[in-house]
């Protein structure tokens, strides 16, 4: 199935946009897609975390995702 994801903040820059259509197998969950993104953007395993929201919610690691769903990557945030 296909997804779309944004992207904010730092992981705007590590996938060159701020978005990223991405080929998944059906039934992917969060975490499958953190691993996923690590693998195709090694810059993410850098990170000290990186949140996954779908639908405007922060998502649970075993949360399911869907074709239709919004996905936002939610990198660390940093401020001063």
């Amino acid at each position: 199935m296909k997804i779309s994801i944004l992207a904010f903040g730092i992981a705007k820059d590590i996938i060159g946009g701020t978005s990223l259509p991405l080929e998944v197998n059906e039934g992917l969950n969060v975490n499958e897609l953190k691993e996923l993104l690590g693998e195709k953007f090694p810059k993410f395993k850098e990170l000290t975390s990186l949140m996954i929201a779908i639908n405007n919610e922060y998502a649970m690691a075993t949360d399911s995702i869907n074709a239709t769903d919004e996905i936002a990557l939610i990198p660390p945030v940093s401020g001063g």
